[in-house]
């Protein structure tokens, strides 16, 4: 069995995908907080785990030869931070584009302006229209984006910790609507982590 068969079928069996989970202290951008304030050996374990689920993405997009890209609203980049933490990034990673702005994800990523206008940001068509734009616009294969919010109040109609992380590209498009508990750095680096189980999933479904 390949390394890529083992990894999937260890997510298979771990149930990663339930759409609306919350899933308690995050891994990704916390993880440095976690490690400064020694919450202990769940926080390291978890941050362990993240760092590997991109590293094993990475390894399979530079064997088939695919690239990728990140469009970020509520991840403000961390994202794309997550994957050039990881040595050979560069084999893989183009680049990521950061609209914070409503009218930047509109003007730079090509989201649609009727639709920004009548939804809001936090729109699983809009998180779709960003993983394209950012393919378009950086050149890549594959792209993931994130758009949400991070809180601490509601934001456009939705609640806090309210997030759509998206795929778009040669693996095919998916959205997936998570919701998530705590204050910005959590929902924040939740958003990063869900995006990265996203494109591992596809990976997983997608043959070579």
């Amino acid at each position: 069995m390949s390394e890529t068969e083992s990894w999937c079928e260890m997510r298979d069996r771990s149930g990663r995908e339930a759409p609306d989970e919350d899933r308690g202290e995050a891994p990704a951008e916390a993880c440095s907080e976690a490690r400064a304030q020694t919450h202990g050996a769940a926080s390291g374990a978890a941050c362990g785990e993240m760092s590997e689920s991109v590293r094993r993405a990475i390894a399979e997009m530079a064997e088939r030869s695919l690239t990728l890209a990140c469009a970020e609203s509520l991840t403000g980049g961390a994202l794309c931070s997550a994957f050039v933490e990881i040595s050979g990034a560069s084999a893989v990673l183009r680049g990521s584009v950061t609209a914070y702005a409503v009218d930047l994800k509109a003007s730079i990523l090509g989201v649609d302006g009727e639709l920004l206008r009548t939804k809001g940001p936090v729109e699983e068509r809009v998180a779709l229209d960003m993983a394209r734009g950012a393919c378009r616009l950086l050149g890549a294969d594959v792209a993931l984006a994130t758009t949400g919010v991070a809180g601490p109040g509601p934001a456009d109609g939705h609640a806090a910790g309210t997030v759509w992380v998206a795929c778009a590209g040669k693996l095919g498009e998916r959205a997936r609507l998570r919701r998530f508990s705590g204050g910005r750095s959590n929902v924040r680096a939740r958003a990063v982590e869900a995006a990265v189980d996203l494109l591992a999933e596809l990976l997983c479904m997608t043959p070579r």
